[in-house]
């Protein structure tokens, strides 16, 4: 230890300090990472959700690293082609995809007694599975004894029910 720490000790203790810790520093605070600016970040990500973090960053005029903590941890986003979306969809978010499913549904006729899952409905009807894997199987199985046939005329179907639903709009 060092003789003029001592005596930068002996001064401090003379003017009142009470021990050697560190007091707190003027400036910017020790994390960027509050309430305020995780408010800011969100406000811009749901403005525009294709920003980037280094664009946020220079933005807020806060460091890109504290930018990333406040979206991945804080607001729990992650990028999807290139757009920032929640991680775990709220009720709110699951609500509007109901509701959006709900109305894209009305706008195309059933085809009632044609649809795959009528096939399928048929040949797993009435079985019980005692296992996750079991009704797997038993569709890979269905599958691969399906003639060509079947897979050609469904696929040739699509455009006729595609054309149905733009032809209603």
């Amino acid at each position: 230890m060092s003789r003029s720490r001592v005596y930068q000790w002996c001064t401090w203790f003379g003017e009142g300090r009470t021990s050697l810790g560190g007091e707190p520093k003027s400036g910017h605070p020790k994390t960027l990472t509050n309430e305020e600016n995780t408010t800011r970040v969100d406000e811009l990500i749901r403005c525009d959700r294709r920003m980037k973090i280094r664009e946020i960053a220079l933005k807020l005029e806060i460091p890109k690293s504290t930018v990333h903590e406040i979206v991945h941890d804080t607001l729990g986003y992650r990028k999807v082609s290139a757009r920032w979306v929640p991680k775990m969809l709220t009720e709110d978010h699951k609500l509007q995809r109901v509701e959006i499913s709900q109305r894209l549904l009305q706008r195309c006729p059933q085809d009632n007694g044609d649809e795959d899952t009528t096939h399928i409905g048929r040949h797993l009807g009435g079985m019980a599975f005692k296992t996750e894997d079991d009704p797997i199987s038993k569709l890979r199985n269905w599958f691969d004894n399906l003639d060509v046939d079947f897979f050609r005329v469904g696929i040739n179907s699509l455009l006729s029910r595609w054309q149905k639903c733009i032809n209603l709009h």
